[in-house]
């Protein structure tokens, strides 16, 4: 019986005197409940403004945000704007409250009702408020959208290619055709039109996935299964290039159907080795592959129909032509010099467009000068290159306005007939001065941008899917060699050239440029004019004495070189300003030490373990690059501080084994001495 007694006594208590309480709380607690939900909706505010800052950082590097997310921060933010509101009114009924004229019977009765109503309301909200904060557990915010590829501005309708166009879609809708090439002369517009290719089947639905990527003359794998990984929205964990090959495999099977574009074939690729199945092994895999050389494709590549693209004939190459010249070629007297400089250009769509480009608006004499230049150019020695070709493209180069954006496009050159990364520009262009009136990396760097964007008018450098990478057509870098070794004394050998084809010594004196890829090194060279030297033979050994007769030597590139000791006469480089030795295998570096003004230092993917103390020395060092270099794990203490004139300190992937203060490493505080500064990447 007592238990019954005690039973029916709560649920007295629940059903009438709590709700009794509770509804007396909102009364008695009604400033309690108001200031709590302030708190609430402070607390909301701060959480939903973290959250924009991650969704801001995530769209800024191109990534798609989560639909959970997007809704929570409507929702967040809708609920802190009615919060807002109710508080200021809430606010306002609490400052009448203190006034006695504006309370009822000058405040001798409080408006219980009002108060009621807030506090009750106050009271719902901060719970509501409390409930969007727990609703704040998201896995990710955001996620990687595969790479679109860059769309590049509609070509014109040229009825040759329209056909060939055509005849590639039709093939591509061959349930019996899995591997089709396309080849043609460099610069015809093989890549303009497997880039079209794409954009049809793409926009028609023909596959459901469609990726491209560019092989090259030199194949990089790593670089092309980057490409293809970066259109299928996916990254590696893998390193070597077996394991990556393995699962972008396993990624594109999973694609029912998948059309794969391979650009600029020279030799027999192994697809395997990249990770791109074969048709046979994945029935709804196709490729499309380019070339210059027919016999690649159908011998090599198996590719069952082949289209080429030609040289533009007649009126196709006088439309290409106008339209990059723009109007003022339609003035009469303009228009029959005009239509000789076209056909100076020998049907070839990148001769066209860099001549057209050069000339636009320019006037009448210097229209009459050019086609005077291309009928009256000897020719070239540039193998496959017929004279009108270079002829018009080294037109293109010297319309170039300055001696600046010159020497840049010919640093372009030298760099690589591949891809080339804008961060080598800035190393080799501070090295040899080359950017006018900067003093500053940030100022070369702005320049940099400024000449890039220069050349990509002109039609003489290309995009690529990375903003901080361009690329030069081989015809183009070609010419660009050729112009370098006439003009600027630059020689280049023959992959794999021994010492007895270097010229002569009396010639070798006149040099200011090298790019070697050799068999083997002389004991010395004596270049006193040598400006700029790179070897990117691994297999070379570098005499002790090589650099003796290299007094004036700026720029020295050793990339990928096995260097278990440095060669002594690296001491004679008095003048050295840039030292690369990218990805190489070093052993005692101490030497660097001497090089009293060198300004930029790169070991990026070199297998160093440890920075020397000397380096301490190297006071008039703005740039250090350490990237990747992933077996760094001693740097002493205050060698870093004592780099005083640092502007560019990279070491992303790097050392990690920071110490605090007074310890036998680095530590962090030794940056807060680096006033110059303006780049940092830990």
């Amino acid at each position: 019986m007592e238990d019954i007694v005690v039973s029916v006594a709560g649920k007295v208590s629940e059903y009438l005197v709590d709700p009794v309480v509770r509804q007396l709380g909102y009364l008695f607690n009604y400033r309690t409940n108001i200031e709590d939900l302030s708190q609430q909706v402070e607390k909301l505010k701060d959480a939903w403004a973290t959250q924009k800052h991650s969704v801001d950082e995530a769209m800024r590097n191109g990534q798609k945000i989560e639909d959970n997310v997007d809704k929570w921060l409507t929702r967040a933010n809708g609920f802190i704007e009615g919060a807002r509101r109710f508080l200021e009114d809430a606010c306002k009924f609490l400052e009448d409250e203190k006034e006695p004229r504006k309370s009822c019977f000058n405040g001798l009765c409080p408006n219980l009702k009002s108060r009621y109503q807030l506090s009750r309301e106050a009271r719902e909200k901060a719970g509501v408020a409390a409930q969007i904060l727990g609703d704040r557990q998201f896995e990710r915010v955001s996620y990687r959208t595969p790479l679109q590829e860059i769309r590049s501005a509609p070509s014109e309708a040229l009825q040759s290619r329209m056909l060939t166009l055509n005849d590639v879609m039709e093939a591509l809708r061959d349930a019996n055709i899995n591997r089709i090439g396309v080849w043609g002369l460099g610069g015809v517009g093989k890549t303009t039109l497997v880039k079209q290719v794409a954009e049809q089947a793409d926009q028609k639905k023909l596959f459901d996935k469609v990726v491209t990527a560019a092989v090259l003359q030199t194949p990089d794998l790593k670089r092309i299964q980057g490409e293809l990984a970066d259109m299928l929205g996916m990254k590696f964990d893998e390193e070597s290039e077996q394991g990556r090959a393995a699962r972008l495999y396993q990624r594109m099977k999973e694609e029912k159907t998948i059309l794969i574009i391979l650009d600029d074939i020279w030799a027999k690729l192994d697809l395997e080795k990249i990770g791109i199945p074969s048709p046979d092994h994945h029935k709804g895999c196709k490729l499309v592959l380019t070339s210059r050389n027919k016999h690649i494709l159908s011998n090599e590549m198996d590719t069952q129909k082949d289209f080429q693209v030609e040289l533009l004939q007649g009126d196709e190459a006088w439309i290409l032509f106008k339209n990059r010249a723009g109007d003022s070629i339609g003035k009469p007297d303009l228009q029959t010099i005009a239509i000789e400089v076209a056909n100076e250009c020998a049907g070839l769509p990148i001769a066209i467009e860099t001549v057209a480009t050069a000339l636009k608006n320019k006037s009448l004499s210097i229209w009459k000068d050019a086609l005077q230049q291309l009928k009256t150019q000897t020719l070239t020695s540039i193998t496959g290159m017929e004279t009108k070709v270079y002829s018009s493209l080294k037109l293109s180069y010297e319309h170039l306005e300055g001696d600046e954006v010159k020497s840049f496009f010919l640093l372009c050159g030298l760099i690589s007939p591949n891809y080339i990364h804008v961060r080598d520009l800035l190393k080799y262009g501070m090295g040899l001065r080359l950017f006018q009136g900067t003093n500053t990396l940030e100022e070369a760097r702005n320049r940099i941008d400024t000449l890039v964007d220069n050349l990509k008018a002109s039609k003489l450098l290309l995009d690529t899917c990375h903003h901080a990478v361009v690329r030069m057509h081989d015809v183009v870098q070609n010419v660009a060699s050729e112009i370098a070794s006439k003009e600027h004394h630059e020689f280049r050998f023959q992959k794999g050239a021994s010492v007895e084809e270097w010229p002569k010594m009396d010639k070798l004196q006149k040099f200011t440029m090298r790019n070697v890829d050799v068999s083997e090194l002389p004991e010395g060279l004596v270049c006193p004019e040598l400006e700029l030297f790179g070897c990117y033979n691994s297999a070379v050994q570098i005499p002790n004495t090589l650099f003796e007769g290299m007094k004036q030597l700026k720029v020295l590139d050793l990339t990928g070189m096995q260097l278990p000791s440095l060669p002594l006469s690296l001491q004679c480089l008095a003048n050295l300003r840039t030292l690369c030795l990218d990805g190489c295998k070093l052993g005692d570096i101490v030497i660097i030490a001497e090089l009293k003004k060198l300004e930029i230092l790169s070991l990026l993917y070199s297998d160093i373990e440890q920075l020397p103390r000397e380096i301490a020395q190297l006071t008039h060092l703005r740039l250090l690059d350490l990237k990747s270099s992933s077996k760094l794990t001693v740097i002493p203490p205050d060698v870093i501080s004592s780099l005083f004139r640092l502007e560019d300190l990279c070491m992303e992937n790097s050392f990690t084994q920071w110490e605090g203060e007074g310890k036998s490493n680095a530590c962090l505080a030794e940056l807060k001495h680096l006033s110059h500064l303006t780049s940092l990447d830990i």
